[in-house]
């Protein structure tokens, strides 16, 4: 899949994690390639470890081992290579959906399993996740992207609960996209919560990897009355 094309969710596609605009043409030439994988390697790294404000450029080209000159070759700004950085990671931040599960059809498989794909994730970029926190703050074209990317997977989820109902699984009482609303942004606090500030703070107790998926599981399901959890 291209990295820079945006993700099929269902019928509709999922807005990228950045701007487009701000990325060049990819390098011609092989050692080119090689050059900008290495800036966006270390761009990552870099952003990760002293935060989107504090990162300067002299930093990145270091890290990647590169003349400074060499970055301007490739991006303009800070912005630029963020939005590399983003675009190259989306794929493995692919919120996981309501599909089936392979041999079953039980909406509770389906759901624990998609809920633990989209923690697995989030905990493998949970310092990516985290810069993308602060760089909404104070970057507001890619708040809005943050914010398009989030409503079309909450979108998804609703027409996952819409078809639960019309199944007799969920509880038919509920607004399907009010329910995504409120359900999806609870597991994303939790995995922000579980992965980005309890790792920054020793004294806060860890959470059972297990136990978490168990939990947004369980509340999903009896927020919705599935049979057996109401």
């Amino acid at each position: 899949m291209d990295s820079t094309s945006p993700e099929e969710i269902d019928d509709e596609k999922a807005p990228p994690m950045a701007p487009l605009s701000h990325l060049r043409e990819p390098p011609t030439t092989q050692r080119g390639a090689r050059t900008r994988a290495a800036l966006v390697k270390a761009a990552r790294q870099v952003f990760e470890r002293d935060g989107y404000l504090d990162t300067r450029l002299t930093d990145i080209t270091k890290e990647a081992q590169c003349a400074a000159g060499s970055f301007y070759t490739y991006f303009a700004n800070k912005e630029e290579v963020l939005a590399a950085v983003l675009l190259e990671a989306q794929e493995d931040m692919l919120h996981p959906g309501m599909g089936r599960v392979q041999g079953t059809d039980d909406p509770y498989a389906v759901l624990e399993a998609s809920n633990r794909a989209y923690l697995e994730a989030y905990k493998r970029n949970a310092k990516l996740m985290a810069l993308l926190e602060q760089v909404a703050q104070v970057e507001p074209e890619f708040r809005e992207f943050r914010s398009r990317r989030a409503d079309a997977f909450i979108r998804r989820n609703a027409r996952g609960i819409a078809d639960l109902q019309a199944r007799g699984v969920a509880d038919r009482e509920v607004d399907p996209m009010t329910a995504s609303r409120a359900l999806s942004g609870m597991v994303s606090v939790m995995a922000y919560h579980a992965f980005v500030l309890g790792e920054r703070q020793e004294d806060s107790p860890r959470v059972d990897f297990d136990d978490l998926v168990s939990t947004v599981t369980r509340l999903w399901a009896n927020a919705l009355r599935f049979p057996g959890h109401r």
